[in-house]
């Protein structure tokens, strides 16, 4: 026999869920008045043999178990096999136990076994009532570590979606699959190199997908983009009040991924003095957050990726030969697409599938001249590049074939040193934004963050400027 009470005044800082299990008709009511001041939902049972149904009919967020039912019971022993039962029923349930002064050790021999903590009688309500505020928000801490765990598993199945895929059958796609199937299961800092475009991060995905932490958070940081006033706060979190406009605590990008993995993109463009921060936290697995005095530990994957050349990454001058040291346990290059040709129409032929559903259904296919320009155009935005040309092949072209001229590569060659200061003869705006884009895409080595800086625009702004005119 049970009772179940709900108290419609209770506040959203006080609602909990209470099943209380006690063959004491006195304590059931105590506890029942007392609770349900406090919390939402209060149920009260004298048999513990109810616990299964109550536990399938109810979302409880606490059980107070009883030690002893029955008279002349007072071992503690049906509490402690009721409590085995309650967590084999449901594993992330909070129980705490009521027991007799006489039977503490009964009672931390429960927590042993998974009761999260007790209630002496005769009790205090006031230590009542915070015992059990204290387990509803655990209750509450442990669902939604739950429904974080469950939100992370279906973003992970949404990035390993087919346009995510890494495609590629040509010796040199498959010798990076081989390093990547070899360092994905350990725990192995991977740096990546590549130029832009050429998939590093499907491969940092990748490398995490076939990780122990698959089912932990993968994060992206933006190394090119962080500013030095913002380094710290932004990856080692802060406290509230460190600085001005710290209002709250914050988390930093590493506690954030903690248990998971940390992809720090454009590492190679980190300032030097940056790079000590950042190797500190690598070699001690801590961080201390702005505003705080003690680290805190963090389990992290690290892997890295820039666009980089290596010679630059060697240069002392450029980046701190200690901190390579610590990103390249693993090295994994990219080659781009011009190195690896016999993927280009594999990879086309990917983006025409998504991109023809995307845009009406109809499968588009290549013209043999097509083909041909695909395969022997340089590409030198990669991948991201063709995924450009194809989708708007799809959108462009007239009929199901598509034709060199609805690719529309440009086969122009980067303006000279000389002539950058030479007056144009275009004066279309258009014409003149694209290639300034051009030049200083090609000054930087086609480096997204240090083009947008000389040209005064954040990345996405760029980005959206590379989209607007196909490079």
């Amino acid at each position: 026999m049970y009772d179940f009470e709900h108290n419609e005044e209770a506040t959203d800082m006080s609602a909990g869920n209470i099943l209380i299990v006690d063959d004491d008709e006195d304590i059931l009511t105590a506890s029942r008045l007392l609770l349900r001041r406090e919390f939402g939902a209060v149920s009260t049972c004298k048999s513990p043999t109810e616990i299964p149904a109550l536990l399938d009919a109810n979302d409880f967020d606490v059980v107070l178990l009883d030690m002893n039912f029955g008279p002349g019971e007072s071992t503690g022993q049906q509490g402690l096999d009721w409590l085995d039962r309650i967590l084999a029923i449901e594993p992330q349930m909070v129980v705490v136990m009521i027991t007799a002064h006489g039977s503490l050790s009964t009672a931390v021999a429960a927590m042993k076994r998974g009761a999260t903590d007790f209630i002496a009688k005769p009790w205090q309500n006031e230590k009542v009532v915070a015992t059990v505020s204290t387990a509803v928000q655990l209750s509450r801490s442990r669902r939604e570590a739950r429904t974080l765990r469950q939100t992370n598993k279906v973003l992970s199945a949404a990035t390993a979606s087919a346009d995510g895929q890494i495609i590629g059958d040509s010796a040199e796609a498959r010798n990076v699959m081989q390093v990547v199937q070899r360092a994905g299961p350990t725990d192995a800092n991977v740096l990546i190199l590549g130029e832009n475009g050429t998939g590093k991060e499907l491969i940092a995905r990748e490398l995490h997908k076939q990780s122990g932490r698959s089912d932990k958070v993968f994060l992206t940081v933006d190394m090119g983009s962080i500013s030095a006033s913002l380094f710290e706060s932004e990856l080692f979190g802060h406290k509230k009040g460190a600085f001005t406009d710290a209002n709250d605590d914050r988390l930093g990008r590493f506690q954030a991924a903690d248990g998971g993995t940390l992809f720090l993109d454009e590492i190679g463009n980190l300032p030097l003095q940056l790079q000590a921060k950042l190797l500190r936290v690598l070699e001690q697995r801590k961080v201390t957050p702005v505003g705080a005095n003690e680290p805190q530990q963090v389990d992290v994957r690290v892997v890295a990726a820039t666009n980089v050349p290596p010679a630059v990454l060697k240069d002392e001058d450029h980046f701190r030969q200690d901190l390579l040291f610590r990103l390249n346990t693993v090295e994994i290059t990219v080659p781009p697409l011009r190195e690896r040709r016999d993927d280009i129409l594999p990879i086309a032929n990917h983006y025409v599938a998504i991109y023809s559903q995307k845009y009406g259904g109809k499968r588009r296919v290549f013209t043999a001249d097509a083909r041909r320009a695909l395969q022997e155009y340089s590409w030198p935005g990669n991948i991201r590049a063709l995924r450009h040309a194809i989708e708007r092949a799809i959108i462009l072209a007239d009929n199901l074939e598509i034709e060199p001229t609805d690719l529309q590569l440009d086969y122009s060659e980067p303006a000279s040193k000389s002539s950058v200061a030479d007056a144009p003869t275009i004066l279309n705006l258009d014409h003149l934004e694209k290639e300034t884009i051009q030049k200083a895409l090609c000054k930087h080595g086609f480096n997204i963050s240090r083009s947008a800086k000389e040209l005064g625009l954040t990345r996405a702004s760029l980005y959206r400027r590379m989209e607007k005119h196909d490079l």
